[in-house]
């Protein structure tokens, strides 16, 4: 996905006012804390994944062997 000129310039001004305003700063350290927020929630899913992925990958193959 590209961003056009007009649009990249809009943003970079954006981020300028917000980078000069002082009460902008709670606002972008809120959405820091809250981007750490997601990334555990995230970390936790996929682990949550790979564990109850194994778990029915057991259950599986005990399944199998009792039926032979």
């Amino acid at each position: 996905m590209r961003i056009g000129p007009l649009r990249s310039k809009r943003i970079g001004r954006f981020l300028l006012r917000i980078a000069r305003e002082r009460a902008g700063s709670s606002g972008v350290e809120y959405g820091f804390i809250l981007a750490v927020i997601v990334l555990i929630v995230f970390a936790a899913i996929v682990q949550m994944g790979d564990v109850t992925q194994r778990m029915w990958s057991n259950i599986n193959s005990r399944v199998a062997s009792a039926s032979q």
